[in-house]
């Protein structure tokens, strides 16, 4: 058997990509995601495609944040961690959108289980499954519950304090692993380099307040490139036990439709099941499930 080739892509030979099966509906999830034409790469057998990834981030990048997209026939997993391995990028994260239910989806497991060995041999590990969320109008906005008081809020310092401490007792899986790295601060520190990197207005930030003047949580309006997002909902330990996560994503919601989003991407590891609970009463639908894998 001949070695695989891995080769990045240009003009000229960006219909490699489109050329191998797609058993998991990647382009379909993928159909108005921008990827850079150089951070789009195959791996090569006798001249036929057998692997794929895409790696995704902002057009001003230097490098991208995360692989979104990974395809490996089955029995090329080593041909697929080459095509990670040799990549000029180390990316730290590696995602794979799949259909919902897809363990009872004819087929899918397989499929997934020959992505999963392929992304192991390049040094990925599970870190987490979630659910993927997309609400558009036609669900209807969220009725706002009233309990809190949003108001933006400039100072970056209130929002890494209510963070350390929203992650000093939480379910969230990446939390946790940079928690286990690096301890609070660290797990802090990641959520607020995502902010940051997010083109959306630093002014769309909220804090939420009890009548009384208390720290009830914050919540992140965001756009990402692919468009309008929850980037973040978090409710102070002390203030748990009120539901107010479910006030927290109303609020967002509203917040970004009259921005006007004509759809809102959300995600939530599939173990926090109070959180996926607030995102069905809130009328978003899962449209996919997610594996994220992490570097080891």
């Amino acid at each position: 058997m001949t070695a695989p080739v891995v080769r990045a892509l240009d003009a000229s030979s960006a219909h490699l990509f489109d050329t191998l099966p797609d058993p998991l509906g990647f382009r379909e999830k993928h159909r108005l995601t921008l990827h850079r034409p150089d951070w789009k790469r195959v791996a090569l057998r006798a001249g036929r495609p057998v692997a794929r990834a895409a790696w995704w981030g902002r057009l001003e990048d230097t490098e991208p944040l995360v692989i979104n997209w990974f395809d490996v026939e089955e029995g090329e997993e080593e041909a697929g961690a080459e095509l990670l391995r040799s990549a000029p990028w180390r990316t730290e994260e590696l995602e794979l959108d799949l259909p919902p239910g897809w363990r009872d989806v004819p087929g899918s497991r397989a499929a997934v289980a020959t992505r999963t060995a392929a992304a192991r041999l390049a040094g990925y590990a599970l870190l987490a499954e979630r659910f993927v969320y997309r609400w558009t109008p036609a669900h209807g906005l969220p009725e706002r519950p009233g309990r809190l008081r949003f108001s933006p809020e400039p100072d970056d310092a209130v929002f890494h304090d209510a963070l350390r401490r929203i992650h000093s007792r939480t379910l969230d899986a990446h939390a946790l692993r940079a928690i286990a790295e690096g301890g609070v601060e660290q797990a802090a520190q990641e959520e607020m380099d995502i902010f940051r990197w997010m083109p959306s207005p630093r002014e769309w930030w909220q804090v939420a307040r009890t009548p009384e003047g208390a720290l009830a949580g914050i919540h992140i309006p965001a756009r990402n490139p692919a468009g309008p997002c929850v980037g973040f909902i978090g409710v102070l330990p002390e203030q748990r036990g009120h539901g107010y996560a479910f006030d927290l994503l109303a609020e967002c919601t509203h917040h970004l439709a009259e921005r006007g989003a004509e759809f809102i991407a959300a995600a939530t590891d599939q173990g926090n099941t109070p959180m996926a609970a607030h995102f069905t009463r809130a009328g978003y639908p899962v449209v996919r499930e997610r594996l994220n894998f992490w570097a080891g």
